[in-house]
């Protein structure tokens, strides 16, 4: 970059226009609500407000991996937040996560209603309240946190860092793409060394580690984010795709996909889910119609 086009930043920054690119509407440097907007409560134990973004996949999904186990009492309502309406910033979603992003969770079992932001946070208050994708063994279970956590801390260099300079910002720059890129091929090499040696993170049992770490980086080497999987090479990274397959495969899987989605293939998507009945009803509907927001 020439110094003539070389940002200097000022000593103190101002917000004095929008950001630019993809969500530049919704983008600002202040917390809390900008309008009135109370958010809907369904007849189930547990509410969700998400969208089915890579955050949103891991909760949905935990969801239905626990009503597959039989555990009725995990039934849930899924309501829809647009966040590029900016739906998470209405006054409702705003007393459910201060922090404005989703999923969001209110588990009126309690009274009065617990509410459970932060994705990682929902998985693990999930796996402890049923009892079932946490080992109780000592060793099992921090092995278990240790990959959950380290999705927590190094996804937002794929998510905030890659996918954005990559996919969304209003221009293509060489440094960040360069920088982000390198940061997530070697995320992508310690998964892969990771389960050389293991059928899933914490070993040979199935996780909320892995729950966690699909919807970015299993899906990341399935071809479905940010459109990079050339660019990136994922093929190389071969037990990260022997991985991210399996569990692609879980029905449990397939359906949490589905929950809040409103791209892409119209088969997968369900906008909003009050009922297991919801799956067929809404499939059928969307191939009736030909639906595909």
């Amino acid at each position: 970059m020439s110094e003539q086009n070389q940002y200097v930043p000022p000593k103190v920054w101002k917000w004095e226009r929008a950001s630019e690119g993809a969500f530049a509407s919704t983008n600002r440097p202040v917390a809390g609500a900008t309008h009135e907007k109370p958010l809907p409560v369904g007849e189930h134990p547990f509410q969700l407000y998400s969208l089915a973004t890579p955050n949103g996949v891991k909760v949905t999904v935990m969801f239905e991996e626990l009503l597959a186990l039989g555990h009725q009492d995990a039934e849930y309502d899924a309501w829809l937040i647009r966040i590029g309406d900016g739906d998470q910033f209405g006054s409702g979603f705003v007393e459910a996560n201060p922090n404005s992003k989703i999923p969001a969770l209110m588990d009126h079992s309690t009274t009065p209603p617990t509410r459970v932001f932060e994705s990682g946070s929902i998985l693990l208050y999930l796996a402890e309240k049923f009892g079932e994708f946490l080992p109780s063994d000592h060793v099992a279970r921090t092995e278990t946190l240790n990959w959950l956590f380290w999705q927590m801390g190094s996804a937002p260099f794929l998510g905030g860092g890659f996918g954005h300079f990559y996919a969304y910002a209003p221009e293509m720059l060489e440094y960040p793409i360069d920088r982000y890129a390198m940061e997530a091929k070697r995320q992508l090499d310690v998964l892969d060394r990771h389960l050389a040696e293991n059928r899933y993170l914490a070993g040979d049992t199935y996780t909320i580690a892995d729950m966690a770490t699909w919807p970015w980086y299993g899906q990341l080497v399935l071809g479905r984010l940010y459109d990079a999987g050339e660019f990136l090479q994922v093929q190389e990274y071969t037990h990260v795709v022997r991985w991210a397959r399996e569990i692609d495969e879980r029905p449990a899987v397939q359906r949490g996909r589905m929950v809040n989605r409103t791209f892409g293939e119209p088969e997968m998507q369900l906008h909003e889910r009050h009922a297991a009945e919801d799956f067929a009803t809404r499939t059928q509907d969307k191939l009736a119609d030909g639906d595909d927001e």
